[in-house]
């Protein structure tokens, strides 16, 4: 099985970063332009995020009918304005800003977000803490904590809701527990720390990330085993260029391919669209 391509954004749209979808719209993060697309047979602008602040990942959020997005203006970046606190952001449908939130002291890079079972959890990418949304909306509560991960990526809610599985690119896959906020480093089969994973999505007890970690990167599986994780590729020699992030809708995983960003640091013009590609999933979570 290979994945299939669904659609290819024009190159105006010069660094895709993100994607999102509730089984029928699907949603793009255009980062340079600040904007936010919905696409079909062709995509649209919905939302242009408010100035300085530029949208990463994204998530829909099912239950609050809300798209989360992950606002920032990271240091290091040639064509960022750099500031000290992003925000975490919600759309409705029509594009509509409906929140913005950020922690109530203290700078804020949020690069990822996920949102499962009601509950949303944004990643700082500068710091390694993760947040969630408290139940009233209104305020953000540190699940990892100040000093303990370094650059936090993807995050993806176990099937219990009681644990949080994060990407921390630096450190590795780790689980976080959401009552004790206690989190282990989970090692691979081999004994290493599994570094370079960005966006995680889940699909019943399998978890899938993009490894950009090296070129090219590659779409992987994560299984949970005694004592770490088993991981592999999802489609074997698949090979993906500059890759950020992905979604699952229910039915199919959505990843985002030739993002654009190696293309954007140096400075260059992208005369081709990022293709976004579409993995179907049986009920036991593999290709079919």
């Amino acid at each position: 099985m290979q994945p299939q391509t669904l659609f290819t954004v024009d190159p105006v749209h010069r660094l895709i970063e993100g994607v999102a979808s509730d089984g029928r719209n699907i949603w793009l993060s255009s980062l340079i332009d600040r904007q936010i697309l919905q696409c079909g047979k062709s995509c649209k602008t919905i939302a242009t995020l408010p100035e300085s602040l530029h949208p990463f990942a994204i998530a829909w959020d099912k239950q609050r009918k809300r798209l989360w997005v992950a606002a920032d203006c990271p240091p290091g970046v040639s064509f960022i304005k750099a500031c000290d606190r992003g925000a975490l952001i919600a759309l409705d449908k029509r594009g509509k800003l409906r929140t913005r939130i950020s922690p109530f002291v203290g700078q804020f890079h949020p690069g990822d977000v996920s949102a499962s079972n009601g509950q949303v959890f944004v990643s700082d990418s500068q710091n390694g803490m993760v947040y969630r949304l408290v139940s009233n909306d209104r305020a953000l509560m540190a699940v990892v904590l100040p000093g303990v991960g370094k650059s936090a990526q993807g995050t993806a809610l176990d099937a219990s809701g009681k644990q949080l599985l994060v990407a921390d690119y630096s450190q590795g896959i780790a689980m976080t527990g959401l009552s004790d906020f206690k989190r282990t480093l989970l090692l691979r089969q081999d004994g290493k720390p599994l570094r370079g994973v960005d966006g995680l999505a889940r699909c019943g007890d399998t978890y899938f990330g993009i490894y950009n970690g090296a070129a090219p990167g590659s779409l992987l599986t994560i299984r949970m085993r005694p004592g770490g994780i088993e991981y592999g590729e999802l489609v074997e020699n698949l090979k993906l260029p500059d890759p950020t992030q992905l979604a699952f809708d229910g039915k199919r995983l959505l990843v985002v391919p030739d993002s654009g960003w190696e293309l954007a640091l140096k400075g260059e013009i992208r005369t081709k669209g990022a293709p976004i590609l579409s993995i179907p999933l049986s009920k036991d979570c593999k290709p079919r």
